[in-house]
């Protein structure tokens, strides 16, 4: 797959932007795809185009442009999304309606686009990135883990169909990836939920989105680089699942009871603050021994 034409979507930033510059960086001509400008990645020496993956339209032109100057997209990496927390019933539907425009259907029109071009060369692999977020859900992101669950369930479908044709489909699933993402998840989930009856576990849970994203999580550079080894190792596996958070939350979502799973979300989101506490003095603690010992 080296020498590809790679179209990426979601390019301007965090896992986007890392995987349009490790793909690049391994011979890959990158066309990046993003609503905003993305000089950095021009500087870089990436081709880029603005899209839209919520506008018919938008995703038409740029795949139609991409192939009238390349003639072909060989990879397809299906990056856009975020994350819109907040109670269930507190999300408001059009927002609901929003989150599965740009994670779910914009990704599945734009397979649709570049897919007779690939079926035609039987060549070809699409990069569908979901999340661990697939395999398990949380109180507070309902509809962002059900955009996950449809991403997993269509890219399956997906692979079983693109096989006869010749082109692979591919999930990459992070864990918590250091990212814009975290902030914009924590602000959403504190004006959605934040000051009604699930005030105590929004305003938990965003404050440990927020420390947990800040130094725990994983550099989107890792994610980028997994992307780009999806993209382009000649057999890939079907799922590559990496990042903070991915072997112990994936391994408990399969082995532990719902019950038991539910138990230990609800008691990490009512004491997130003490927890959160706890890793700060410990931090202190440690900050100030390696001091004294200096």
């Amino acid at each position: 797959m080296q020498n590809s034409i790679a179209l990426v979507t979601g390019g301007s930033s965090g896992i986007g932007s890392h995987a349009c510059r490790a793909l690049h960086d391994r011979g890959v001509t990158v066309y990046a795809a993003a609503r905003r400008p993305m000089e950095d990645l021009e500087s870089y020496g990436i081709n880029t185009l603005t899209m839209d993956v919520t506008d018919d339209e938008s995703m038409r032109a740029g795949v139609a442009a991409v192939e009238e100057r390349e003639g072909r997209i060989d990879i397809l990496v299906n990056n856009a999304g975020y994350g819109f927390y907040g109670a269930i019933e507190d999300v408001p539907m059009s927002e609901a309606r929003r989150q599965f425009e740009v994670n779910v259907f914009g990704a599945m029109r734009l397979a649709q686009l570049v897919l007779p071009g690939m079926s035609e060369r039987s060549r070809g692999r699409i990069v569908n990135v979901s999340s661990i977020g697939g395999f398990f859900s949380m109180a507070l992101g309902g509809w962002y883990h059900a955009t996950k669950y449809a991403m997993e369930a269509l890219s399956d479908a997906l692979r079983q169909e693109a096989s006869l044709c010749g082109v692979d489909v591919v999930l990459v699933e992070p864990g918590l990836t250091a990212t814009s993402w975290e902030a914009i998840a924590a602000k959403n989930l504190r004006a959605t939920s934040g000051l009604g009856k699930y005030s105590l576990i929004a305003n938990n849970f965003a404050t440990a989105l927020e420390v947990f994203g800040q130094g725990f999580a994983t550099q989107p550079s890792v994610i980028g680089e997994l992307i780009a080894r999806a993209a382009l190792v000649p057999r890939p596996r079907t799922r590559y699942r990496k990042g903070m958070g991915a072997l112990p939350l994936t391994t408990m979502a399969r082995v532990v009871p719902d019950r038991l799973m539910d138990c230990a979300i609800m008691f990490f989101l009512t004491h997130a603050d003490a927890l959160i506490d706890a890793i700060h003095t410990s931090e202190a603690a440690h900050g100030a021994a390696r001091y004294t010992r200096e």
